[in-house]
């Protein structure tokens, strides 16, 4: 079935790879959406930690005492114009931002086209989207974000040697102190947003030149805008009004942070609970090592991915009388399905009590469940992806030597039969 003239021109950017170019676009488009939104609600919020009695519309908080930013957040949600809306697409737009940057990667990681310093552009667009995302959620300063201000701040404390000293310097001489917020503010809205604009700045210096219609919109633009638009006014994310203020030493219950860091929460949660004692100072293991060491690795292997890949397909230019080898792109896909099987199941288990409560089965039984899978199901990904990788490989060239199968059965002059097959290409 020939594609319409819309999705011709929704996927027309790159002749190589159009998907991946569809998925750069809407990363584009949503950082535009989340710079608008953000802008807008940049009069209306106050980055103070500064503690006030709270008297406004929401009456299940009146007369309690807040920090002000969580005052202000609260007045955007509820006596703002359209302040909701604005909110809620302003997070539902970095959510899509990082979607449309992790399909962008996938896509060009199976397909193998690393191309020069893209690939490395578009880790680098992961990593500070991430980052803006986890900033931006701190900033209203509820319980929610409260709970992830409190994992944050146990990870810099489990670093050796600095982690004290590093906790002084981001706080101030007490955690959570009266400075985080507001650092965290200028963080969020000046030095990530330049980041992440310079990036993608960067990911399209060598993309084909088109003469500048402005009378001509890409129609991704719209549809990406009106997507964000309907998801903010249908789909309720982050209901601070819900959690109430942060109170240190609380958590709510059920607690999760956006999506793309529920591997890091995941990985927590199932982490034992090690501890070493080095010079009388402990080196907590249980944190160091999901919440530093693992995402350290994975950041640092998909970053180096393209030097990698060679080596891990197997392919090799000629060398004197030794002839070319073939890579084998099936170790490609394979190494790609434990990675993405190995992701899955952290963020599954940042859902382990949620698993428990529901099922009705001990937590413990379900921590140790993930504790296996995490171990074993990347293995068995890797495996099974590459035995149906070489099973495709096989059919082809049985196809390409002797056709494909009809299922069409003759007799032959001497009485035998024979199945009619059909040259490769021929359909």
């Amino acid at each position: 079935m020939p594609k319409g003239p819309t999705m011709r021109r929704l996927v027309r950017a790159d002749p190589d790879d159009r998907w991946a170019a569809v998925f750069g676009r809407i990363a584009v488009y949503s950082f535009l959406v989340a710079l608008v939104s953000g802008v807008l609600l940049l009069p209306f919020f106050q980055p103070s930690m500064t503690p006030v009695v709270y008297h406004g519309s929401y009456r299940k908080l009146d007369n309690l005492t807040m920090s002000r930013a969580y005052q202000s957040t609260l007045n955007i949600s509820f006596d703002v114009r359209g302040g909701l809306l604005i909110r809620q697409v302003h997070h539902w737009s970095a959510d899509l931002f990082v979607a449309a940057v992790c399909l962008r990667l996938i896509r060009v990681f199976f397909r193998g086209r690393f191309r020069g310093s893209h690939w490395l552009i578009w880790a680098g667009l992961l990593l500070a989207g991430m980052l803006a995302g986890f900033s931006g959620a701190i900033l209203p300063d509820d319980m929610l974000s409260g709970g992830s201000l409190s994992v944050f701040t146990g990870v810099i404390l489990s670093l050796p040697l600095v982690g004290t000293h590093a906790a002084m310097l981001i706080f101030g001489w007490s955690v959570p102190g009266h400075v985080v917020i507001p650092r965290d503010y200028w963080l969020h809205i000046v030095v990530l947003p330049a980041v992440l604009g310079g990036l993608l700045l960067l990911s399209y210096r060598n993309a084909r030149s088109r003469p500048f219609r402005p009378w001509r919109v890409d129609p991704m633009l719209p549809f990406t805008g009106a997507v964000l638009v309907a998801l903010g006014a249908v789909a309720q994310i982050n209901p601070v009004w819900l959690y109430g203020p942060y109170q240190p030493g609380s958590i709510s219950a059920g607690a999760v942070p956006d999506w793309y860091m529920g591997f890091l929460d995941g990985a927590l949660r199932i982490m034992p609970a090690w501890e070493l004692s080095i010079g009388g100072h402990p080196l907590s293991l249980d944190v160091l090592i999901p919440a530093v060491v693992v995402p350290g690795l994975f950041f640092t292997l998909v970053a180096a991915y393209p030097l990698l890949d060679g080596w891990i397909c197997g392919g090799r230019p000629p060398r004197g009388l030794l002839p070319p080898r073939p890579a084998d792109p099936a170790n490609r896909v394979a190494v790609g399905a434990a990675g993405i099987t190995l992701y899955g199941l952290l963020w599954a288990a940042a859902a382990n009590d949620e698993i428990a409560y529901h099922l009705q089965v001990s937590l413990y039984t379900v921590t140790w469940v993930f504790r296996i899978l995490v171990l074993a199901g990347p293995v068995l990904a890797f495996a099974l992806a590459r035995m149906l990788c070489h099973a495709g490989q096989a059919r082809r060239r049985d196809e390409a030597d002797h056709g494909i199968e009809t299922g069409r059965i003759v007799m032959t002059p001497e009485g035998g039969f024979t199945e009619i097959r059909e040259q490769a290409g021929s359909r």
